[in-house]
């Protein structure tokens, strides 16, 4: 139970206005619903995000990545660097795409691939890398770049939490052979559901167009196999709205965070560091919580502060990650992967956090341990 009368502090709030109500309507009534103007509208709108990327967008992140690496050419006999400490879509795209996963370990800071590892776990059978910008912080891009070149292998950016992230200066998204977003309804924006694939080669886009609608770009006329992998017309306008917002909901974001950093003084708390030229959007402000984790989180929530921990049980030891390395005779040394799920917490930095709020999670964190 929260403490006095107020109204616990979710975790995360989906925003559904007026506006994104009233787009939804005017698409009802005008009887184009699936895969028209508004979706073509709307992959124009987010290739702005994207340094001007073909856009092509589909039903969920998920598809994005699926389709992302059918459409490069990677699948069985091929294998793609992923971390663990992700979401399991991150590795479930590339088994669906039935390719082998190889999990790498991330860097302690951005909880992203560290690329002295990826280097390391590259094979002769190593077709990609996949990079995921993990709470909305940009991953390592120059090593892993770099490496990539080196070995030749594609790059295929999972950004499904980091719309408008950049690095030095570019979007996240733009530094490989594709990228994928989500607009989920806890992202930083989103369609009610769906996703975007985006790539910098007209062929690959062509590709996914061709994938995500049963392989045809003119009716009946099916080139290769592909699947209903659409978005509708009434989650790109949702999502066209949410466009106009997000620039603005991503500075409140970076608002809310940078006063919790400031505030923040438990001893046993580390607050989220940024590398250099990073752009942190802030889809989780993500805290390590030195000692029993678990208990800090039932701390907060007896504060009335919504929390959560993503993620709390690493991809590789998920059953059918587990089972399947088994068989294969296959096993991941990750300790800095294994360290982060045991200490990580997300609090709430959504925009919709008002002053009051942003103190009660200071008072809330502050109370798990001493001051520094």
């Amino acid at each position: 139970m929260s403490s006095g009368t107020e109204e616990p502090i979710p975790a995360a709030r989906p925003v559904i206005g007026d506006e994104e109500i009233e787009a939804v309507v005017r698409v009802l009534r005008s009887g184009s619903v699936v895969q028209g103007p508004e979706v073509a509208a709307f992959e124009e709108g987010f290739s702005e995000l994207v340094g001007g990327r073909h856009c092509v967008a589909v039903n969920s992140g998920t598809s994005a990545l699926h389709l992302l690496l059918l459409a490069l050419g990677i699948g069985p006999g091929d294998e793609v660097v992923v971390p663990s400490f992700s979401f399991a879509a991150s590795a479930n795209a590339v088994r669906l795409a039935g390719a082998d996963v190889v999990f790498a370990d991330i860097e302690p800071a951005s909880f992203a691939l560290d690329p002295r590892a990826v280097e390391a776990a590259v094979t002769p059978r190593t077709a990609a890398i996949m990079p995921v910008h993990l709470y909305g912080h940009p991953a390592p891009m120059g090593g892993l770049m770099s490496i990539a070149g080196k070995y030749g292998l594609a790059v295929v950016e999972d950004a499904c939490q980091a719309h408008t992230a950049a690095l030095g200066g570019t979007p996240v998204g733009a530094f490989g052979s594709g990228g994928a977003f989500s607009f989920y309804p806890t992202k930083n924006m989103h369609s009610l559901e769906g996703g975007m694939a985006v790539t910098a080669d007209a062929e690959v886009a062509r590709t996914l167009r061709l994938l995500r609608n049963q392989g045809m770009e003119q009716r009946y006329a099916h080139e290769i196999i592909g699947a209903n992998l659409r978005m509708t017309d009434v989650s790109a306008a949702v999502g066209r709205v949410q466009l106009g917002k997000v620039l603005g909901w991503t500075g409140q974001r970076r608002a809310n965070a940078a006063y919790l950093d400031r505030h923040i003084t438990a001893a046993n708390v580390t607050v989220p560091p940024v590398a250099e030229g990073a752009h942190h959007v802030y889809h989780q402000y993500t805290v390590r919580v030195r000692g029993d984790r678990d208990a800090a989180a039932a701390g907060l929530a007896r504060a009335g502060v919504g929390s959560a921990v993503y993620y709390p049980t690493p991809i590789h030891r998920l059953k059918p990650y587990w089972e399947h390395d088994q068989k294969a005779g296959r096993t991941w040394d990750l300790p800095e992967t294994d360290r982060a799920a045991a200490e990580v917490v997300s609090l709430p930095v959504h925009p919709a956090l008002t002053r009051r709020d942003l103190d009660r999670i200071v008072a809330a964190v502050n109370s798990l341990g001493g001051s520094q």
